[in-house]
């Protein structure tokens, strides 16, 4: 009688703990793939960024803080390093270009460009590629989930981005775009990040 008591106790020990399990795997699954819903369907987002961009001859490094707003279609980038394009601001709309420099105060506007249409710096234009690509993988490795497309209407110098997501923190760590031989030739290293605050 005290034996099948114990079994029964252990039994409903383990039965509870693997309930406990189910429910915390299930929430904590479930909370990936609401950062992944969040980024796909992106309202608004602030970054400060560190972007490496790669070329056959050199290397360059930019510090900006970036802004989306979906509303009104509104893209900022302001530059913070080198010191030589600190304070320089691009602003597109999806129509207009407005170019801004607080240093020495100038400003210069460009209607209807329609070379910005798709920002491969952007997190929006990752977002839009992905939506249109067709061509799309989701995996994890080395704790980060990876968001993979295949840019649809790409070019030899940009052919693949690449979203990582740091599964701890539930935060976008950076954005890699590659060429037709998958070589990164832009890497985006977010410092800081926020998306729907705005």
């Amino acid at each position: 009688m005290n034996k099948k008591r114990i079994l029964i106790t252990i039994g409903a020990v383990i039965l509870i703990g693997l309930i406990i399990f189910i429910i915390i795997y299930y929430k904590s699954s479930n909370s990936g793939n609401n950062i992944i819903n969040n980024i796909l369907n992106i309202e608004s987002y602030e970054a400060t960024a560190q972007i490496t961009v790669n070329s056959n001859k050199t290397t360059n490094t930019y510090t900006v803080k970036q802004q989306y707003i979906k509303d009104g279609n509104l893209f900022k980038q302001e530059f913070l390093e080198p010191s030589n394009l600190e304070g320089l601001t691009i602003i597109y709309d999806g129509k207009d270009l407005k170019v801004e420099s607080s240093e020495n105060s100038l400003a210069k506007a460009y209607e209807n460009y329609p070379y910005m249409e798709q920002n491969n710096l952007s997190l929006e234009g990752f977002v839009h590629d992905y939506q249109n690509s067709g061509e799309n993988k989701c995996y994890e490795k080395n704790g980060e989930v990876i968001l993979e497309t295949k840019i649809k209407d790409g070019n030899k110098y940009a052919s693949y981005k690449k979203l990582y997501i740091d599964k701890v923190n539930k935060k976008i760590s950076k954005l890699e775009i590659q060429d037709v031989a998958q070589k990164a030739v832009v890497y985006i290293l977010y410092n800081e990040i926020e998306i729907n605050n705005l």
